[in-house]
Parts: structure tokens; C-alpha cells; sequence
């Protein structure tokens, strides 16, 4: 057995693969970080999202989105100027917004989220890579959910990659060891 193609060779990418991707989580805290590296991932690779991680939780209060919604908008100038960030105004605004967007919500991000497959990771058992799809119906719906609620850089194929890595899907190969491992959290 091996693990799924997509993470490559490099170590930081292997143990996100291998410890993190496809893991149910619930937290909220952790959703919205989630959540918001998926909207920085957009046009770039994800090894430049992991590699710039530990400094986004750094510059982004630990991802803390009470913090974050109480934050200054002028702090978005001073991330701009952060070349260990993503420097894209739209991403970095989109961070503050969403923090505010949790903030409002009328129960949990976890809630929110989790409600689209029912509370329950839906197992794909899917062989090949090219048949892991880039956005379904329940990211739509997400997309559609989170919209509604104020969040921003969250279309549906930004969604999809967030359920796979929330482990709202587990879309790890089935020949993949991690398959089995997430399978069992579920």
C-alpha cells in the first residue's frame, strides 16, 4: 500500500497527508483555519500554503477569529507588507471578514459545516486520483450556506478541498493506508 499521489516526496507534505488531511475535526478554531488556508490556497500550490502555515498562525492571532473579528482593518496593511504571507488584499480581507462571520453565526462553524453531510464523513471509495472530483453538490451547498452567512473565498471547488481536508469527506485512495485510519474515525 501507498499513500495517496498528490502528496509528493516532500516531508511537510507527507505529514499533513498522513496526520492531518481527511481527519474528522470539529474544532471550531480549527475549521476556520481550514477554512481560510483553503482561500489562500486558491492559485497557488498547496506546499506554498503549508510552508507559509506557521507564520499565517502567527501574523493571524492563532487563527483565533474572536481575535481576529476584533482586529483593526488596518492590520491588513501590515500583513501586506509581510512577505511570509500571501500578500493578496482580497485573501487577507476575506480573513477578517470570515472571522466576523463566525463570529455572527447563530450556532457553531462546526455545525454549519458538518450540516451538509449530515454530521457524518462521507466515505469515497475512490481508486484513482482523477476520479476525486473538484467540487459536488454539498460543496455547492456549503458555498451557498457560507455565502449566505457573510463568508468570503469560499466558492465551491475552495469548499470541496476544505471538506476534504476537514474530513467531511474522506478522499484519501483505497489503497491508501490513511483511507482505513480515516475511515475508522468516522
Amino acid at each position: 500500500m501507498q499513500r495517496c499521489s498528490w502528496c509528493g516526496e516532500d516531508p511537510l507534505y507527507i505529514r499533513y497527508h498522513d496526520e492531518e488531511w481527511g481527519v474528522p475535526e470539529w474544532d471550531d478554531q480549527a475549521l476556520f483555519e481550514r477554512l481560510v488556508l483553503e482561500g489562500m490556497q486558491a492559485g497557488l500550490s498547496w506546499l506554498t500554503v503549508l510552508k507559509k502555515r506557521m507564520h499565517m498562525r502567527e501574523a493571524f492571532l492563532g487563527f483565533d477569529f474572536r481575535a481576529l473579528a476584533a482586529a483593526d482593518p488596518s492590520i491588513v496593511e501590515d500583513w501586506l507588507q509581510d512577505s511570509n504571507l500571501i500578500r493578496n488584499r482580497s485573501k487577507l480581507n476575506a480573513v477578517l471578514a470570515n472571522a466576523k462571520a463566525t463570529l455572527a453565526l447563530p450556532g457553531s462553524l462546526a455545525d454549519l459545516v458538518w450540516s451538509v453531510v449530515n454530521g457524518a464523513p462521507q466515505q469515497n471509495r475512490r481508486r484513482r486520483l482523477r476520479d476525486v472530483p473538484s467540487e459536488t453538490a454539498a460543496s455547492r451547498a456549503l458555498t451557498k450556506s457560507l455565502k449566505s452567512h457573510g463568508f468570503r473565498f469560499v466558492g465551491p471547488v475552495i469548499c470541496y478541498a476544505f471538506m476534504q481536508s476537514a474530513g467531511l469527506v474522506n478522499d484519501h485512495l483505497l489503497d491508501c493506508p490513511a483511507y482505513e485510519r480515516c475511515a475508522a474515525l468516522a
